[in-house]
């Protein structure tokens, strides 16, 4: 269900005023802050579309033009696309002039040239400009006035709805892709002919309201792709490749009378980092960016640290259906709109409340807290100057679970005033623990703690 006006008007008061924009032309981070004037006294909404204007691209960056510059308390509606959008053009590319233009690729050109951290002349495995290294495409990013190392930033997640098919053969329906891939979990694990193998599973969306789950339309396997550059892949090895529907086979009589519940989330968001000028947006750290938490969605609240002025923060890769743990690869990728609302808190004002001293990623929903931990908390400081290469051979369960208990422990001692031992105790007793994702090169681990915990004192 998408949220009305009369909803969004209700989160900050009836009087309020919401200034909607078009589409936004990009500014650099000095013009940024001379527009951070005094704060007005009713939010704005602004609204940033998706197009090769508007996105990036594979990475998060401290020196990304943001997109909208906005106040503590305004709103943000995002379009975001999936990365997998070519696996089946037809059905999330064509005929949506925001996705044709960051999804063009000819002999001659693409529209979105940089697709990952990685050099821009492809001189390590000459996939393409950024090498893939990072695949997920981000919309924005936006400033935050007033945003500053040490502060947090409070992102409540007020709606998402499915982007519909442009292609008006499939008119009041969304398409999503699932991968099952090299990098899955369970790429080495196969026990039927052919091994090793790559798999893509398109699943039909209702975009209308009228159903809440999705259902499998095809799946093929994957077989060497040309890219219109005329570089071969083999394998699922850099995003955005359009997939030539004459060199597939297509499975249509595949998982009959099976519903998907849908869960739609935010797989990709978060702040800028402040350790490298290019981050890889596939492992995630503590200035969140690739959890895949299917809980960070409608009705939940992100809580992330700044680490550079503005913030920056950026979301994508959206999902409308993924399990703890992400097994193969991928979630059911696709398009999706988001409205945010964001709020600063600054460092000064932390003491005594839930995110003081926050130095993760912090989910909230409305029964439950959530803390994310990671192999590595921040792999970027911990694995010196080749993190974004060694992180992807150094994860684990074991360290993300240490890592997802020390944070608990944090939490309960910090916000909740509990000493070590009790801490320790309650976890064992309350908390449940799930693997978020094994297949992002920085493995997750998330503790829940229900709130009913602490509705009252116990007689």
């Amino acid at each position: 269900m998408r949220i009305s006006l009369k909803e969004l008007l209700g989160a900050v008061g009836a009087a309020a005023i919401f200034l909607f924009g078009g589409t936004l032309t990009a500014v650099s981070s000095a013009e940024a802050a001379v527009k951070c004037g005094p704060k007005p006294a009713v939010p704005a909404h602004w609204q940033i579309p998706a197009n090769n204007k508007t996105v990036h691209w594979g990475y998060f960056s401290r020196d990304l033009e943001p997109q909208a510059v906005v106040n503590s308390g305004d709103f943000v509606t995002l379009e975001t696309l999936t990365h997998h959008a070519n696996d089946d053009a037809e059905r999330m590319v064509n005929g949506d002039p925001g996705a044709e233009s960051v999804f063009k690729w000819d002999k001659k050109s693409k529209g979105v040239n940089r697709r990952g951290a990685g050099p821009m002349d492809a001189s390590i495995k000459g996939r393409g400009a950024g090498e893939g290294f990072g695949v997920h495409v981000l919309t924005g990013p936006v400033y935050v006035c007033g945003a500053e190392p040490g502060d947090v930033l409070e992102v409540r997640i007020l709606d998402m709805y499915p982007r519909p098919s442009g292609n008006p053969k499939y008119k009041g329906k969304t398409f999503g892709s699932n991968a099952a891939a090299w990098w899955g979990f369970h790429y080495k694990e196969l026990i039927e002919d052919p091994k090793p193998r790559e798999v893509i599973t398109i699943y039909e969306i209702d975009n209308t309201g009228q159903r809440d789950w999705a259902k499998a339309v095809y799946n093929y396997r994957w077989v060497p792709q040309t890219d219109p550059f005329g570089v071969v892949h083999k394998i699922i090895d850099y995003p955005g490749v359009p997939v030539d529907h004459s060199t597939i086979t297509k499975n249509h009589n595949i998982m009959k009378g099976i519903r998907i519940p849908i869960r739609h989330h935010f797989g990709t968001m978060g702040v800028a980092p402040s350790e490298a000028d290019f981050v890889d947006s596939i492992p995630p750290g503590y200035f969140g960016g690739n959890i895949d938490n299917w809980r960070i969605g409608k009705g939940g609240t992100m809580y992330y640290p700044v680490a550079v002025k503005g913030g920056l923060l950026s979301a994508g890769d959206p999902h409308s259906a993924q399990g703890d743990s992400e097994l193969a690869g991928t979630a059911i990728e696709t398009s999706l709109t988001g409205t945010l609302q964001v709020i600063l808190h600054k460092r000064k004002d932390l003491g005594g409340t839930i995110i003081e001293g926050l130095d993760y990623p912090l989910l909230e929903t409305d029964t439950e807290w959530v803390v994310h931990g990671f192999s590595y908390a921040n792999y970027l400081k911990a694995l010196g100057k080749n993190a974004q290469s060694e992180i992807y051979s150094k994860s684990s369960i074991d360290n993300a679970m240490r890592d997802a208990f020390r944070k608990m422990r944090h939490f309960l001692m910090t916000v909740k005033g509990l000493s070590e031992d009790e801490a320790i105790s309650l976890m064992s007793a309350a908390a449940d623990f799930g693997i978020t994702q094994v297949v992002d090169g920085n493995w997750g681990v998330h503790g829940i703690m229900k709130k009913r915990v602490f509705s009252g004192d116990v007689n």
